[in-house]
């Protein structure tokens, strides 16, 4: 046999007055599930959910919520969310003190009681974490090999996380610095200085041959 609850019980355990006990079960917003109320001075019994769904309503009246939208929010359950009974004690609420959201099964999807539309929820500590790891991966240097006269070189390509585009550096021939906006471009360009650094060896070369 399922357990029941007076009324002081109820209400020293929610924070719910007498006052707000009847309105709700007058209304039929959480009426006591195992006994009702029959006039004046009649005991109402209340399950441990109904006791649930009244500390629900308590805190969403706490944050700021008024007590027809929570009706409205009942309502629209009720009707739409055919396999859930006490959507108050059954379903998981979060509130800004205006609107009223139900988590769903997607933890990154609420629906919107209110206006009967889902809305995409955020993380922020996953968000900073996925961030973080992501500047990690832009930040470190990228190794491309290129062909100067049938011969292998390595770029060296560093983000420029503040002007955007990468500077490039030639791991062979250190002297060989450029810029790129994207990788081809850099790539490009510093095969352009390798080959005038090359030149610039092979000229000082035939000048010393020469002397």
């Amino acid at each position: 046999m399922t357990q029941g609850f007076g009324a002081s019980v109820v209400m020293g355990l929610t924070g719910v007055s007498r006052m707000q006990l009847q309105h709700w079960d007058n209304t039929g917003m959480i009426k006591p599930s195992l006994r009702q109320g029959n006039g004046k001075g009649s005991r109402r019994s209340y399950s441990f959910n109904d006791i649930v769904a009244l500390k629900v309503a308590s805190g969403l009246r706490r944050e700021g919520v008024r007590l027809q939208k929570i009706r409205a929010v009942v309502e629209y359950l009720g009707k739409n969310c055919p396999d859930v009974s006490a959507p108050l004690s059954e379903l998981r609420f979060v509130t800004n003190g205006v609107d009223i959201f139900v988590i769903t099964d997607d933890k990154d999807v609420l629906l919107d009681c209110l206006r009967n539309q889902l809305v995409f929820s955020f993380a922020i500590g996953e968000v900073m974490v996925d961030l973080r790891g992501a500047l990690i991966t832009m930040q470190k240097p990228r190794e491309i090999t290129f062909k100067v006269h049938g011969r292998r070189y390595t770029a060296i390509l560093e983000p420029d996380l503040q002007d955007g585009g990468y500077t490039v550096t030639c791991s062979e021939i250190p002297a060989a610095i450029s810029q790129g906006e994207t990788v081809e471009e850099a790539i490009e360009n510093i095969t352009d200085a390798v080959k005038l650094c090359l030149e610039h060896v092979e000229s000082s070369t035939m000048k010393v041959a020469f002397r």
